[in-house]
């Protein structure tokens, strides 16, 4: 076959697929996102024709012409088609960018006017679609936002991400899962296996370093409980590793992984959360006791739990009832949902020329996972070093340690290189979800809606190991909660060990949860007592001078840098209300039609901008010998856009063009510490620190051009020419040559005082009674984000957090058969967003500036995610008058809901 032009004249391996062929053979341009033709991220053109190369047979294509995204233009020359997705910011973290380019590039004019069916084959989790429908279409507009700098990689495919290139010589490692929810391993018989030619390693129980640890990771590692060892001999949950196989290539790992005979003893499961907590239940973790945790008690499958309570919630109810207001009680729960990043978990290792062991991988936190395979494995940091590429996207899924150990392991046991990357069906089976919880919630309040009381019960789903379930509980019943000025309060919240699937860091991180029951009790105690949903929550929101008051009075350093939610209620109100009048957003074409009925809803949402308990960003800007400047900064880049934000930082600070500065990131040798890209602490926090490095580089600068000018250094300017001293000048490169070189500053950031960031979001639906279908007409965000220092970049993070909202909302569900297992296992049975699913957000900034943050800039990541679910959820109940509990909002379940009428009887 001809490849970009180019013969490749090796012959395929009997059931190879297209897609692996084109990697191994140098196109790793063509990126692995499903192995099941349902994410577009292969795409390839074969003949002119634009095909998903993970399901084309690779001998079919013997004889083909086959273009990938790299015959469509380069860096030096891009295609016009690239210049409009980097000038329209159509990517974030850019794993499918060529999958959509390359197909994109093949349309007609009439393909070009119906995407929604000509990219029903390509998915994106980051964007939201509106900036790739934009660059597609040729309607982006000119933006003043500095662009990404990797913008022409990515749309060229030359950005290089962890699987993309592999050392000489490496191994690949298959990994056997549990069939059960709980049982003893008692014999493992590898005997087959280790003598399958081309197996190097075996690994099971046997090898387990005997150290207890967490793959979540924090600053503070005993956040966490020490649950979980590399190879265990108790599993937990169907689909936890039982053991790994290192092979010369991915096939005989495969095949000597089938010929392992384990012996189980299968003991009783528990896979509700309540279940697990009442007396007699069977215990997760009853090999454990409390020392795994500062706050968890295996004994009891108690994660963790908290409760407490301000004021007197009781008499907060009988006062609201003594003067005619109004009680609401409800509970709201959520399914599991899997981030879908399309670029899975994946690592590789190998050792560098001074004995140290390296480690690539997909992470958000690159020193976190160090540091916890130090604690592992008995190794000093110095003997390990973590780098992370451009990583395919997160949301959460990567604050983990899911495939480092492995790899490091195999990479001890053999001294050869190796590597582990996860299938999609790894994704659903073995990686951990968004928490599953249950949200019972109590609001009351006067006739004139102030509020009265407020009581949040949480009962949440840890799964088979605790990881991220006890901060996640405590940080959802935090911000939720302390948005409302209630002068009674109380939380009951408790995290359980069951046998299912762990959930970990998604998205919010447990506020979106505990939101859709709050926002949706208070939308309730609205119509309960006829006030206007704005003006309930404008009368009771907090405002600065307010303490934060969760299960207590908050006593931290959490506090008011700025305040746009009044704005951002104002701005959401004011667009529906223009929406109403327009006959596109307003629903003209199905009002008044008997099946459709139409409803409007908000939410609102607070989250604080950095996670509490620490959070450490260190950087250094160096002014090199050639007079560019170059940032080194320990946050990883995975769609979140801070390399973009780092860059305009340091050019402002330092006076010059972002075409100056060079950003290397992500490298545990980069810099001494980096907590991680988590909790969207990347502008606020290392932000703060690559601008407090960058103010003092410029300082250094001009005290160093000074006195080659005979001047002063405060009558001393900065430029991207030089430094100028009144008619005197010198350029960046002298006073390099002059400091020896180079000059080179610091700066640091401890994630301390925090800042709070708002958002609010508003929807206008249609919902089809008869089929259950909800269409969105108009869907309205407004953001407190502070300064917006990248208006486009900003908007974009909103766009998609709305639309994995959405997704959240009314589609997506991980299902688990009456086993425990997950049997939603490959993306065509797994309804995230396409295109055509994702309405066009009207997205609109309060005007603010923020005294905490850099240069006036909030955090704005993953708050927009937050009250999607809510305001949709509202906007369904104004439509057909009837509540629904439970998410995702599925036609089948709306469906079933406008059946009934308000009281419960059947409309039929």
């Amino acid at each position: 076959m001809k490849v970009n032009g180019r013969s490749l004249d090796a012959t395929p391996r009997a059931g190879q697929c297209l897609r692996t062929y084109l990697r191994e053979h140098g196109c790793v341009e063509v990126k692995k996102g499903c192995d099941s033709g349902d994410c577009g991220a292969c795409t390839v053109v074969i003949d002119g024709r634009a095909q998903h190369s993970c399901l084309v047979p690779a001998f079919r294509a013997l004889d083909a012409q086959i273009s990938t995204v790299a015959a469509v233009g380069t860096p030096e020359n891009l295609h016009p088609l690239q210049q409009r997705f980097c000038a329209a910011a159509g990517f974030q973290c850019g794993f499918c960018t060529a999958g959509f380019i390359t197909t994109a590039a093949t349309f007609t004019d009439a393909q070009r006017l119906d995407l929604d069916h000509s990219l029903k084959g390509n998915l994106c989790r980051c964007t939201g679609y509106r900036a790739i429908t934009q660059a597609i279409t040729q309607d982006a507009q000119p933006e003043e936002s500095p662009r990404a700098p990797a913008g022409a990689a990515v749309v060229t495919g030359r950005q290089r991400y962890t699987m993309d290139e592999l050392p000489s010589d490496t191994g690949h490692i298959a990994v056997l899962r549990s069939p059960h929810a709980h049982a003893d391993i008692v014999a493992i018989d590898t005997t087959t296996a280790q003598a399958l030619p081309g197996v190097r390693a075996v690994l099971t129980h046997l090898d387990d370093p005997g150290v207890l640890f967490s793959t979540a990771r924090h600053h503070n590692r005993d956040d966490d409980p020490d649950d979980t060892r590399v190879f265990d001999t108790t599993v937990r949950f169907v689909g936890q590793r039982v053991a790994a196989v290192v092979a010369d290539s991915p096939d005989i790992a495969a095949r000597a992984i089938e010929s392992i005979a384990v012996t189980y003893r299968v003991r009783p499961a528990v896979f509700d959360p309540a279940e697990a907590l009442a007396p007699g239940a069977p215990l997760v973790h009853g090999d454990k006791d409390a020392a795994v945790h500062r706050i968890a008690d295996p004994q009891r499958n108690l994660v963790a739990e908290v409760h407490g309570e301000v004021g007197d919630v009781d008499a907060g109810v009988a006062q609201a009832r003594a003067v005619g207001g109004a009680v609401v009680t409800g509970t709201w729960s959520n399914a599991r949902v899997q981030h879908t990043h399309l670029e899975t978990h994946a690592a590789v290792g190998w050792r560098d020329a001074a004995g140290r062991y390296v480690v690539r991988s997909s992470t958000q936190v690159p020193f976190l996972v160090r540091d916890e395979l130090c604690h592992v494995f008995g190794l000093d940091p110095d003997q390990v070093r973590v780098l992370a590429p451009r990583v395919g996207g997160g949301f959460g899924g990567k604050q983990e340690l899911l495939t480092e150990d492995l790899v490091l392991l195999a990479l001890i046991r053999t001294g050869r290189p190796a590597a582990y990357e996860f299938s999609r069906t790894d994704q659903f089976i073995a990686a951990p979800s968004r928490h599953p919880m249950r949200v019972k919630v109590t609001a009351a309040a006067r006739p004139d809606g102030t509020l009265t009381a407020m009581a949040v019960d949480v009962l949440n789903n840890a799964g088979a190991y605790g990881n991220h379930s006890g901060s996640v509980m405590f940080h959802g019943c935090s911000e939720s909660v302390a948005l409302y000025r209630v002068p009674n309060k109380r939380v009951d919240a408790r995290t359980a060990y069951t046998h299912t699937l762990p959930a970990g860091a998604f998205r919010g991180y447990g506020l979106g949860q505990v939101i859709f029951g709050i926002e949706c009790a208070l939308d309730e105690l609205a119509r309960e007592l006829g006030v206007d949903p704005f003006a309930l929550r404008r009368r009771n929101v907090i405002v600065p001078g307010d303490d934060f008051v969760t299960w207590t009075v908050e006593d931290d350093d959490l506090g008011f840098g700025s305040y746009g939610l009044d704005q951002c209620l104002d701005l959401v109100q004011s667009a529906l209300t223009d929406g109403a009048a327009d006959p596109v957003r307003s629903g003209a074409e199905v009002a008044g039609h008997p099946d459709w009925r139409i409803g409007q809803g908000v939410a609102v949402a607070m989250i604080a901008s950095v996670p509490p308990r620490g959070h450490v960003a260190e950087a250094s800007v160096e002014l090199r010998s050639d007079g560019t400047y170059l940032v080194s900064v320990g946050t990883a880049e995975f769609g979140n856009g801070t390399t973009t934000v780092h860059t305009q930082l340091a050019a402002r600070a330092l006076h010059t063009s972002p075409s100056a500065i060079t950003v290397y990131q992500s490298d545990t040798d980069a810099v001494g510490h980096d907590t991680g890209a988590f909790g969207s602490a990347g502008t606020l926090v290392a932000g703060t620190a690559v601008h407090r490095a960058a103010t003092a580089l410029a300082a250094q600068v001009i005290a160093t051009a000074a006195p080659m000018l005979g001047g002063d250094p405060t009558a001393c300017t900065l430029d991207s020419d030089g430094v100028h001293c009144g008619a005197a000048s010198s350029t960046l490169t002298q006073i390099a040559q002059t400091a020896g070189g180079g000059l080179i500053a610091t700066g640091r950031h401890d994630g301390t005082p925090r800042t709070v960031v708002f958002n609010v979001h508003g929807f206008r639906v249609a919902v089809h009674t008869p089929t259950g279908r909800v269409r969105i007409l108009q869907s309205v965000h407004a953001a407190d984000a502070g300064t917006v220092l990248n208006p486009q970049q900003c908007r974009g993070q909103i766009e998609g957090g709305v639309a994995q909202g959405i997704g959240s909302a009314l589609y997506e569900q991980m299902m688990l058969d009456e086993s425990g297992a997950v049997s939603t296992t490959v993306l065509r049975n797994y309804h995230i967003p396409r295109l055509s699913d994702v309405p066009t957000s009207e997205v609109y900034f309060a005007d603010t500036h923020d005294s905490i943050g850099p240069l006036g800039a909030k955090s704005m990541s993953e708050a927009p995610y937050n009250p999607v679910a809510p305001a949709l959820a509202n906007a369904i109940r104004d439509a057909i008058d009837i509540r629904l509990y439970e998410i995702p909002m599925n036609a089948a379940r709306v469906w079933a809901a406008a059946q009934r009428t308000p009281d419960g009887a059947d409309r039929t």
